[in-house]
């Protein structure tokens, strides 16, 4: 992990980057995935990261958004 835009930010609701378990690169994806969501919901301007991700999650169409039209 570099010193990201984000690299100061981190989530108590995804620990990934606390696992023992090391799988090849698949805990570094995780945490790239994690940051790029983190990164589009502060561009859309929220603060509450974690009320946004709870906002996103109940309708599957609505991450998609921040990418333009759906």
């Amino acid at each position: 992990m570099g010193g990201g835009p984000h690299s100061g930010t981190r989530s108590a609701t995804h620990p990934g980057d606390a696992s023992t378990i090391r799988t090849r690169d698949l805990p570094r994806v995780m945490t790239g995935l994690r940051d790029l969501a983190i990164g589009i919901h502060r561009q859309d301007g929220h603060t509450d990261i974690a009320a946004a991700l709870r906002h996103a999650a109940r309708n599957h169409l609505r991450p998609l958004t921040a990418f333009g039209p759906t």
